[in-house]
């Protein structure tokens, strides 16, 4: 199927009563992807449930145990690689690109079997314990959805790629119970623009879809977080120093998630699903002996926010984590990287403020907020969506009293990966996938 011709909008698909039937029409996309989205994360959870039973299990049976949860996490993995390959090879990675990619006219809208793909793949790669996020299936499943409906509703490709960008925002609002967040990451990242039909349609949907999912999710944040003081602005300059590091760290990070991507082009002599089988193995045996720091990271996120996680082992959790992320996006899976790079700005933002502590202990600093910015700052440093960063985390931690410090440091998270020629992420994959076209 040939991408969409770009056509200029004519009156009739902009007037007000185009703009009725879209805002009409986004409630019911929101609603499909929220509850798409909803079922997704409950079904990950039971995957995480019954992966970490099953280790304890297999430890009864010592070394054959272990053979096991090796072959099970290598099968679960090549399984989710397949069906990609298969049936829907837009269906890989986080589908964030893909979706920027439809509503830039560069590929074609996704057919209706990648909802399917999406789902069951996500829930195989995520639940052997890939350090990969829901938040890209939610956001590529929502834009299905949408796409599904426009097309039912016999609305024009203008209509149908704004409905699109409002389902795939939707999606995320899911994914993190995050509806502003959700709206923000459309028009800051799908569009880069501000545009009023698609400020409409996306807020809509969000609406919407969290209204569905928290019926079935509930509606507390995401993380529990003790309230936080608010940080007078002596402290400022340690958020714009930790960000700086965080800018850092982030412009590494998506320098060896992009060379890992690329040595697992250079393997091309061995099948796909045999390589995705290896890494599935990898992190199976890794998940054997450490359970509690493989899959899409949200417990360990939580614990670094309680300070659950010692400061002498900081560091080497950090570069674990690290590691395995650039190595669970190597296998073409469905799985996104919000999640995971949240667990690392936690983990970076927590060692970050325990040094400060250490250093200056008249001035009674608390190192959760600098986790909770630090997850702000990460973020920003490898997608470069500030904004959407900073609304993220406050919906999802509640920590609106750190809202002017984790505005100073995401600056910092931005300059430095600019000064150092950075490239967005999402604008790294994007370029990769017309080279591999």
């Amino acid at each position: 199927m040939e991408p969409q011709p770009k056509l200029a909008p004519t009156d009739c698909e902009t007037g007000p009563g185009s703009l009725l039937v879209l805002a009409l029409l986004a409630p019911i996309v929101g609603a499909a992807s929220g509850l798409t989205g909803a079922l997704f994360r409950l079904a990950l959870t039971a995957a995480d449930r019954f992966r970490d039973a099953a280790i304890v299990w297999a430890h009864g049976w010592k070394i054959g145990g272990f053979f096991i949860i090796v072959a099970v996490c290598a099968g679960a993995v090549a399984f989710a690689t397949w069906l990609v390959r298969r049936f829907s090879p837009y269906a890989s990675g986080s589908g964030i690109p893909q979706v920027e990619g439809i509503l830039n006219d560069e590929l074609p809208p996704t057919p209706p079997r990648l909802l399917l793909v999406k789902f069951f793949g996500g829930l195989s790669a995520i639940g052997a314990g890939l350090a990969l996020g829901r938040e890209g299936p939610g956001v590529q499943m929502g834009a299905a959805v949408a796409h599904v409906i426009a097309k039912a509703a016999r609305r024009s490709w203008v209509d149908t790629k704004e409905l699109i960008a409002a389902g795939a925002g939707a999606g995320l609002a899911t994914a993190f119970n995050a509806p502003i967040a959700g709206a923000v990451f459309v028009l800051e990242e799908l569009v880069r623009r501000f545009d009023t039909r698609i400020a409409i349609a996306a807020l809509g949907a969000s609406a919407a879809a969290i209204a569905v999912a928290r019926s079935l999710l509930g509606a507390a944040p995401d993380f529990v977080v003790e309230p936080l003081a608010y940080l007078g602005v002596k402290t400022w300059l340690l958020f714009v120093a930790m960000g700086a590091a965080a800018g850092l760290a982030g412009h590494l990070y998506n320098r060896v998630l992009l060379r890992t991507l690329a040595l697992m082009d250079r393997l091309d002599r061995w099948p796909i699903e045999v390589r995705a089988a290896a890494i599935g193995a990898s992190v199976g045996a890794l998940g054997f002996f450490l359970p509690a720091l493989i899959g899409g990271g949200d417990d360990i996120t939580q614990r670094t926010l309680a300070g659950g996680i010692a400061f002498g082992m900081l560091p080497l959790v950090f570069a674990l984590r690290f590691g395995l992320g650039a190595v669970s996006y190597a296998p073409p899976v469905p799985g996104g990287l919000f999640a995971p790079i949240l667990v690392l700005g936690a983990q970076l933002g927590l060692f970050f403020g325990e040094l400060c502590r250490l250093a200056i202990p008249a001035a009674a600093l608390d190192p959760t907020a600098f986790a909770v910015v630090g997850m702000a700052a990460f973020f920003t440093a490898v997608v470069q969506a500030p904004v959407t960063g900073i609304v993220l985390v406050i919906e999802m931690t509640a920590g609106f009293t750190v809202l002017l410090p984790m505005i100073a440091a995401c600056f910092a998270a931005m300059l430095v990966p600019n000064m150092l020629h950075g490239i967005p992420i999402y604008d790294s994959l994007r370029e990769r996938g017309r080279r591999l076209q």
